[in-house]
């Protein structure tokens, strides 16, 4: 099913001979900049591959084991699959009327009250821009972390906060060169990702059943009914919160999807492959990372007690390792880790494309500071290569904190999962809050809900309502400082920085998305890029 990329017709200054989405992007204010040579399979495997759930399922595991145990990794699972298709659902009703690089900020623009589209606009698009960072800071930390206990089992190697960042730099670097080489290279590696993920699930989940002794695994039944409490929490209806914190373990997997919408500038048919990247991303997700979580779940060596689930939890990012080597032996477990390490590798790589996307949007209309280094286009490649470095930059910094926390690499770890999941559904849900306040005073594209729309939108904005509280808040007690949850410092921060930017200067000139021109200069825009590639 993989694709051939298309050269885009183009036609010189002045005159009108464009395809539909190049006049779609038009009416849009925008020109056609980047090279569009993705199909709809390409455009669903960038947000499938950021989805990962060899990266995300894999290394948020242990969360869930501690929090709720396999009953709410698995039926967790599937109920926050189903929340996850209304969020998307919601987003894709909307990309497929403004198929666009800026994707939610330019949504929340365009769907704003009279008066308040800028400020609407602002917010979505730096809440968007703090997730899309961590997203990118949160896979490839667990790529470090993951490498780490790979050179461990297979060398010695004894890894230390600092040793494990600087596997984590040269990760980055690495997405980085791979992103600037172009979108057509980058889209072949997403097509093979996809099937790379497919078939790894099948082959761990295949050796997960098969490999153990007997005795070595958990009991079909109690994989759909064991609960476990390792938070430590004490008070009254604590069960509550337990759950709640262990279905962020699906949650943070089930993100990303946004990448579909950020891709639409580079895809034929955009008006429907983006909303079909997006829905197709999640399910597809959703069933494979069903099978996942029974499979890892079936394996967990039957001696682990309590105590098994704390030392797993201990061991953090790498538990579902630690439980491998347990179950089926060394050897096989370095095989499956490093399976999952080659599906880390390319969710890091198609976060960074997504984010860079962004980047390069969001600063086309002036919002970000240095706008004009972070919108240039490369002219033989046709992608935006400073705004890819400026991904890679903001997640090296993102990722600093962990040279500084004692305990394991854990909390570090999750609080930038936190991060990601509050930057990204709050500017998801914005744009679906907005579509809803505005009812039958929107022009659908030729991808909608229908009837189904109201139920639907209202469902995902209570929904990231309610997710918001468990991501925010200490999940483990005590709540001392090798247990502490820096995510509402880095939201306070970045949300501090964009609300003291807008009052002092932006709201002075910050208009939301700009119109590039009329129709002849975007024309001659796309003329010289066309002669300079």
């Amino acid at each position: 099913m993989s694709e051939s990329t298309e050269s885009r017709p183009t036609s010189p200054p002045g005159v009108a001979v464009m395809n539909a989405d190049e006049k779609r992007l038009h009416e849009l204010g925008y020109a056609q900049e980047l090279h569009r040579g993705m199909g709809w399979f390409s455009n669903f495997a960038v947000s499938f591959t950021i989805i990962s759930i060899l990266s995300g399922g894999i290394t948020t595991y242990y969360l869930g084991m501690v929090a709720g145990g396999p009953r709410v990794i698995v039926w967790g699972w599937l109920f926050v699959g189903g929340m996850v298709m209304l969020v998307g659902a919601g987003m894709a009703e909307v990309c497929s009327s403004f198929p666009t690089a800026g994707g939610l900020y330019y949504w929340a623009a365009k769907l704003a009250p009279q008066g308040r589209a800028p400020v609407w606009s602002w917010f979505t698009g730096w809440f968007n821009l703090l997730g899309q960072v961590a997203v990118t800071a949160s896979i490839d930390f667990a790529m470090a972390t993951f490498t780490g206990f790979f050179l461990n089992l297979t060398t010695g190697f004894q890894g230390t906060a600092k040793s494990l960042f600087g596997i984590y730099t040269l990760v980055l670097i690495a997405h980085g060169i791979l992103n600037t080489m172009g979108v057509n290279i980058i889209a072949k590696l997403n097509n093979i990702s996809v099937w790379w993920h497919l078939t790894g699930v099948v082959v761990i989940v295949g050796a997960l059943f098969i490999l153990p002794d007997a005795h070595k695994h958990q009991a079909i039944s109690s994989v759909f009914t064991k609960y476990y409490d390792g938070l430590g929490w004490g008070f009254g209806g604590h069960a509550i919160w337990v759950v709640l914190v262990g279905l962020m373990m699906a949650q943070y997997t089930l993100t990303g999807y946004d990448a579909s919408a950020h891709m639409t500038e580079e895809t034929h048919d955009a008006s429907t492959s983006g909303p079909r990247g997006i829905m197709t991303s999640i399910w597809v997700s959703v069933v494979a990372g069903l099978v996942l979580m029974i499979g890892l779940t079936y394996a967990i060596p039957y001696a682990v007690g309590s105590d098994g689930y704390v030392g797993a939890a201990n061991a953090g990012i790498s538990a579902p390792g630690v439980l491998w080597v347990a179950s089926v032996g060394r050897h096989a477990a370095e095989f499956l880790i490093l399976v999952c390490l080659v599906a880390q590798f390319f969710c890091g790589m198609a976060s960074v494309t997504a984010n860079s996307r962004m980047i390069y949007a969001f600063s086309r209309d002036g919002a970000v500071p240095g706008s004009q280094i972070w919108h240039k286009v490369n002219k033989r490649t046709r992608t935006p290569t400073n705004s890819i470095w400026f991904a890679v930059a903001g997640a090296f910094i993102l990722g600093l904190p962990s040279l500084y926390q004692n305990k394991g690499y854990s909390v570090a770890f999750f609080a930038i999962v936190s991060v990601a999941v509050v930057g990204l559904y709050v500017s998801y849900v914005i744009p679906v809050l907005l579509r809803r306040m505005r009812g039958s005073d929107f022009a659908p594209g030729p991808w909608q809900l229908g009837k189904w729309s109201p139920i639907i939108g209202w469902t995902a904005v209570v929904w990231v309502v309610i997710i918001c509280f468990p991501l925010m808040l200490p999940q483990f007690h005590p709540a001392g400082v090798n247990s502490w949850n820096f995510a509402p410092v880095a939201v306070i921060a970045v949300i501090g920085f964009a609300g003291i930017y807008w009052v002092v200067s932006a709201r002075k000139w910050f208009t939301g998305p700009k119109v590039q021109g009329t129709a002849e200069e975007l024309a001659a825009i796309e003329a010289e890029l066309s002669s300079l590639g």
